[in-house]
């Protein structure tokens, strides 16, 4: 999930942003802002990974903004403007990206194309031979080495790997195939798996599909494909 800020002293122009992202399930807007000083106080509170910025503001502009975040936790700048004479200016803040307004909805799907691109993790490869236990995984600017008795399930979308214990939701570099074949983590579904102590219950439906329920309440898909080897798993029919 790519996480990111609103930040436009104009509500129309937030609100017309906020519409054209309600279809991107794999980006979350955590918040909006008005001012600079507003948007400062967010970026370093929650630290998204990217940022969508108007140039023109009262007081501070959206260049100067740029030019006061810490670079070592700098997200991904995407500036949106009504005036194209701002774009050398804002590449030399290391935009990421530079839209004009209004904003076109092609324009946008460019941006959020390379962005996506840019968010995922790389694989890692490893030695077929040895076996994990634990996961190297990613939470903000911290690396974690997660024990696979913590692990709940794993889930990959369009921005990587993400694992979820039942304290919350880091991501990994590893594949779906890779932890597969190097953990008892076993398949469900074409883009999640399941840890065996994490299965409480197994919810069955009329479909042929079925749900698991974590001990923690995690809902995680069982696709009618795999749901026989899980039941196999535990000599059912």
């Amino acid at each position: 999930m790519i996480r990111y800020l609103i930040i436009d002293d104009e509500p129309l122009a937030r609100d017309e942003l906020s519409y054209l992202m309600q279809d991107e399930p794999d980006f979350e807007c955590i918040g909006m802002a008005s001012n600079a000083i507003e948007a400062l106080s967010l970026i370093n509170k929650l630290k998204p990974d990217l940022i969508f910025l108007d140039i023109q503001m009262p007081k501070i502009t959206g260049l100067e903004l740029a030019a006061m975040l810490d670079e070592l936790h700098l997200p991904r700048i995407v500036f949106v403007t009504a005036y194209d004479e701002f774009a050398v200016k804002a590449f030399e803040e290391k935009a990421f990206d530079y839209i004009l307004k209004p904003i076109a909805g092609a324009r946008l799907q460019q941006t959020l194309t390379r962005l996506r691109q840019d968010c995922a993790p790389k694989a890692v490869n490893f030695d077929a031979t040895e076996q994990l236990t634990v996961l190297p995984c990613y939470y903000q600017q911290t690396i974690r080495l997660i024990a696979l008795n913590e692990v709940e399930y794993v889930l990959s979308d369009h921005c990587g790997i993400h694992v979820i214990t039942a304290c919350g939701q880091s991501h990994t570099q590893l594949t779906l195939k890779t932890l597969e074949q190097k953990t008892p983590l076993l398949r469900c579904h074409r883009q999640y798996l399941i840890a065996e102590h994490a299965i409480k219950e197994i919810q069955l439906h009329d479909n042929g599909n079925a749900d698991i329920i974590t001990p923690s309440g995690h809902k995680v898909p069982v696709s009618r494909r795999y749901l026989k080897g899980i039941k196999q798993h535990f000599g059912l029919q």
